[in-house]
């Protein structure tokens, strides 16, 4: 079953927002890479450069910043309040607006690769990635 699918079932209100997803990944970037230097991004490969695919959750996995792991992330991505996200992808512009989120959960996500789940303000966000059980997932909090 597709991600709007499976969400839809839990009564939440999706919108489609095709185009969306570079300009959320920059204010992904601004909000939680905030504190690095540019040679720091590019020494932890968080854009695609010269052949190497770029991620922004390497702030995570190269320890960047303070942030929840694996399980830990899963059980705060479950407690956190969601009534109003934005879920995108690394490699694709399409996102979505979720609203009444309050009942998504991590299962949600367990087939999603290089997602980001956020909420409205940025002030926390959930990352599962396509290196999940090595690397993620990934639960932070702006201030951490």
């Amino acid at each position: 079953m597709d991600l709007i699918s499976l969400i839809e079932k839990k009564k939440v209100k999706i919108t489609e927002i095709p185009k969306w997803g570079t300009y959320l990944r920059k204010q992904w970037e601004g909000n939680f890479a905030n504190h690095l230097s540019e040679k720091d991004k590019k020494s932890i490969y968080l854009f695609d450069e010269d052949g190497c695919c770029g991620y922004l959750w390497h702030l995570f996995s190269f320890e960047k910043k303070n942030c929840f792991k694996e399980e830990q992330a899963d059980k705060a991505f479950n407690k956190e309040l969601k009534k109003y996200c934005y879920v995108f992808y690394q490699h694709s512009d399409d996102a979505l607006i979720l609203e009444n989120a309050s009942f998504i959960n991590t299962d949600d996500f367990a087939n999603e690769k290089d997602v980001y789940v956020v909420d409205k303000e940025f002030n926390w966000t959930y990352v599962r990635t396509h290196e999940t059980g090595w690397c993620g997932p990934y639960f932070c909090r702006k201030e951490c």
